[in-house]
């Protein structure tokens, strides 16, 4: 199963404060131990919503936002993307991270969806679509 970990944004990322050497090497040993695992498939830390945009959707229109966005709670400071055989899997591995702000802070980890979890509207054209692609991004 594919999981999804979004590190929630804190005051201090949103100021866009930078991590500590020590946190930097917490971390640096933390993803190893999820690569050396095949645990980590991807991850990666976002800059404050202050620097992003986001595209509002109504039926045809488009609008778009720029940051920052005031719910600091609601926002995401950075994301790891797990492959792991359970959701007890998942937590375990969240657990032994590092604290990845100086105060405190949180992780929320998300299941992906599969193919299976769409059910008969995602038609057999669709999946061997979704499976050309994939293939093409070498997942």
């Amino acid at each position: 199963m594919k999981v999804m970990v979004l590190v929630k944004a804190t005051v201090d990322s949103e100021a866009g404060v930078m991590p500590t050497t020590e946190l930097f090497e917490a971390m640096g040993k933390f993803n190893e131990a999820l690569v050396d695992a095949g645990v980590m498939l991807a991850g990666e830390g976002l800059k404050p919503s202050a620097q992003g945009v986001r595209v509002a959707f109504d039926g045809p229109a488009r609008t778009v936002v720029d940051g920052p966005f005031a719910e600091t709670r609601e926002l995401v400071a950075g994301f790891w993307l797990w492959q792991v055989r359970s959701m007890d899997e998942a937590i375990e591995w969240a657990k032994r991270c590092p604290n990845p702000m100086p105060g405190p802070s949180e992780l929320e980890i998300r299941p992906l969806y599969e193919a299976e979890d769409f059910g008969a509207e995602f038609t057999t054209e669709q999946r061997a679509h979704q499976e050309a692609l994939r293939q093409r991004l070498g997942d």
